[in-house]
Formats: C-alpha cells, sequence, structure tokens
C-alpha cells in the first residue's frame, strides 16, 4: 500500500516502541530502498463500446451513496504475468469501497465479467431493493446475458455516456490501487497463479488495506458496519482547477 497509509498504521508502533520518525523521513527510507510504488504507463485496451447492443443512460449523476449496496461500480483492467496479458472484471461497492464480486480471465469475453456478477448476487438471498450497477459502455455489460441477469435481479442498470474517467471514477481508482500497489510487484508465472494471487491480494484489499475517503476504515467494516464515514483526503483536482480558472481571469 502507499507510504501515507504506511504511517499511519505504524503508528503505534512508532509509540510503543519510542521512536520518533514523521512521514517525510518514512518516505526517505522506503526511497532509498526502493520501496515506493511505482507509476506505469497504460498499454492495453479493455473496452470496445462500437457495437450495436443497447446502451443505458447515466442514472448516477449526482447520486451519493448513504449505505452498503446502493451503488456498484464495474470495470476490467488488464494484467500483464509471463504468459502475456489476463484480464480482471471488478464489480465494487461505491459506498464501502468494498470489491464484491470479481473474476480473473485469459481472454475479454462477456462471460468473465459475467462470472464476476455471478459471484457479486450470490452473496444475498435476495438482492436489496433499488441496487444501482454502474459501467462503462464496453460490450461485456451491454450484451444479453449481463443485461439479464442484472435484470432477473432487479438491479437497475446505469452507464457512462462519454469517455470521461470520472463518470466511472471509483472503479477507475480500485483498479490503479490493485495494479499499482499489489499485483505488478509480483511475477506470476501462468493464469492459474494468477487467479491464486488475485484472491490473496483483494482479501488484503477489502480486510487490511484503510482509506482515506472512508475515514481509515477498511471497506470489510464500512460493508458490514454501514459505517457512517467522513473523506480524509483533499481534491487537489479542484483546487487545481481553481487556480486556472484564476489565472485565466487575471
Amino acid at each position: 500500500m502507499g507510504a501515507r497509509k504506511v504511517f499511519k498504521l505504524l503508528d503505534s508502533f512508532l509509540i510503543d516502541h519510542q521512536i520518533k520518525m514523521g512521514r517525510d523521513a518514512l518516505f526517505e527510507l522506503l526511497s532509498e530502498n526502493n520501496l515506493l510504488i511505482k507509476k506505469r504507463k497504460n498499454y492495453a485496451r479493455t473496452t470496445n463500446s462500437y457495437h450495436w447492443y443497447h446502451k443505458y443512460k447515466n442514472i448516477t449523476r449526482d447520486f451519493i451513496p448513504i449505505h452498503s449496496n446502493q451503488l456498484w461500480v464495474s470495470d476490467i483492467t488488464y494484467w500483464k504475468i509471463k504468459t502475456g496479458f489476463v484480464y480482471i472484471s471488478l464489480i465494487t461497492d461505491a459506498y464501502s469501497h468494498k470489491i464484491v464480486g470479481y473474476n480473473l480471465g485469459a481472454t475479454l469475453e462477456a462471460i468473465e465479467s459475467v462470472n464476476a456478477l455471478k459471484m457479486a448476487v450470490s452473496i444475498f438471498q435476495k438482492v436489496p431493493p433499488d441496487l444501482i450497477h454502474h459501467s462503462d459502455r464496453g460490450i461485456q455489460y451491454c450484451c444479453a446475458k449481463y443485461v439479464k441477469l442484472l435484470q432477473d435481479n432487479n438491479i437497475k442498470i446505469s452507464m457512462t455516456e462519454n469517455g470521461d474517467p470520472l463518470e466511472n471514477a471509483i472503479a477507475e481508482r480500485i483498479n490503479g490501487i490493485l495494479k499499482n500497489e499489489y499485483l505488478e510487484c509480483y511475477e506470476t508465472e501462468d493464469i492459474a497463479q494468477a487467479k491464486l494471487l488475485l484472491a490473496s491480494v483483494i482479501k488484503l484489499y477489502n480486510e487490511e488495506r484503510p482509506h482515506n475517503s472512508i475515514g481509515n476504515y477498511t471497506p470489510k467494516e464500512v460493508h458490514e458496519k454501514n459505517i457512517e464515514t467522513k473523506r480524509l483526503w483533499k481534491s487537489y483536482y479542484k483546487k487545481k482547477e481553481r487556480k486556472e480558472v484564476e489565472i485565466i481571469e487575471n
């Protein structure tokens, strides 16, 4: 996980052992030992929205969930292992940021995403009312099997309407966390090993990694207890946007 979260988790250890270390010192220590997360460029395309299947409107604009299982967000990302690319389908609860369904496949076939959705709905005897499923307009989410599974469970369907990543920001963020903080740190031999590793990583992500965006709780805690959370990170994007406006006005 990122250095800021490591520093947060080390708080009690540093106090118990009377060690004086600030966040900047920890960053420097990690950097000296090549332990900082490295940003990587995207190389593989996972979304094909040029198809004849029906596309749905974005019904999540200005919608803010107030408890778990009101809004699920979905996305597909790639992962480069030794034998080539594999593809991860993820379904995340937007309130708690818990990954509730996932699947790893060797192709981008729709059945791989369907399997992730089956895992997500299998945790319920009855799916909660008014649950919304939000995704991009990729063929995997528009195909008949995926749509039928959503409709059979009375889940409302929402999709992005342009290529702006902010329309599915939580899903995009989760992709980056899993790959940059976990998966790409490993040398993975084949798809069988990749599946085992992914399951282990998602367990770590859900149960052990605190999130600034949910009050430094873990996704599992928030999802199961419906803890009321407060975001603990600043929106540097909006701050930068305001500065650019001021420059233009001046």
